[in-house]
């Protein structure tokens, strides 16, 4: 009530599956909320209120947001829609359900044709071009990430602590995920974490197969130490927490390599743990 006093305008911001730690936001209980506070607000209050969705991490062969009450969706097209770490490119989509996706989208279209704040020809053909593949990757990459984090989560190696993946059943939001993402996939991103920054190095410097890398969504697998990258006095994720894009590669591959990371990192540990001791 304070927000909607101070405030004629406000943004509801959701990022669902969340960057790293792969929270889902209940997207249409949300916008049916901002809905209702929308009808009940008086005509003195006058405030708008618009609902935008980041859905990188969910593209549309698994969430649909504008379906689920959103007035605007974006997404990093670099990532899954583009689908190849080639193309530099965001895309922005209104509802035309909503009053409000409906009033933004030629303002928005307005500012592209005055400001020229487009994507190049060649980026725009480039995610074109990986939009035709993007539910054959998406399967794959689903299919490998669900069996790589079951995999890590049920790891005899006491060195993972724990495991971020909607597909999980003992995940927070699982049965949101279920209900809101289709096609009986989670995504291709998950995250676990390790005891501290030093193990976490260990296991991403160990890896052969999969690469150290900030991006995610293309065709290789790639993994992040998030905090490492995070300015250090705005740091939000764990400092023992490993980012994982999962690509196109053969799932048994990608665990052998994560075995072999494990072990390694683990002799690692030990080792200091003697020394210091």
């Amino acid at each position: 009530n304070e927000t909607l006093n101070q405030k004629k305008n406000i943004l509801v911001w959701m990022e669902s599956p969340s960057n790293p730690l792969c929270k889902v936001t209940d997207i249409q209980s949300v916008c049916n909320l901002v809905q209702e506070i929308t009808l009940k607000q008086d005509q003195d209050h006058n405030i708008t209120i618009t609902t935008a969705v980041d859905s990188t991490w969910s593209p549309p062969y698994l969430t649909q947001p504008l379906r689920l009450g959103a007035d605007v969706v974006v997404h990093s097209g670099t990532k899954y829609l583009a689908g190849h770490s080639d193309a530099l490119i965001g895309t922005v989509t209104t509802s035309p359900y909503t009053t409000q996706g409906q009033r933004l989208g030629p303002s928005i279209r307005s500012i592209q044709i005055s400001l020229g704040a487009t994507a190049s020809p060649m980026d725009c053909y480039l995610t074109l071009r990986g939009l035709r593949t993007l539910h054959i990757r998406l399967e794959r990459q689903c299919h490998n990430a669900m069996i790589l984090s079951k995999y890590l989560s049920n790891h005899p190696l006491p060195l993972v602590k724990a495991v971020h993946y909607p597909g999980l059943t003992n995940h927070p939001q699982h049965n949101i995920a279920t209900h809101q993402m289709k096609n009986g996939l989670y995504g291709g991103m998950f995250s676990f974490e390790v005891d501290n920054q030093v193990t976490a190095m260990a296991v991403a410097g160990a890896l052969m197969t999969i690469k150290r890398a900030t991006s995610l969504g293309s065709s290789e697998t790639l993994i992040e130490h998030r905090a490492s990258i995070e300015p250090e006095d705005g740091r939000v994720s764990p400092e023992g927490l490993l980012r994982v894009s999962v690509g196109l590669e053969n799932v048994e591959d990608l665990k052998a390599d994560l075995e072999i990371a494990l072990k390694i990192a683990s002799e690692v540990v030990s080792s200091q743990s003697m020394s210091s001791s």
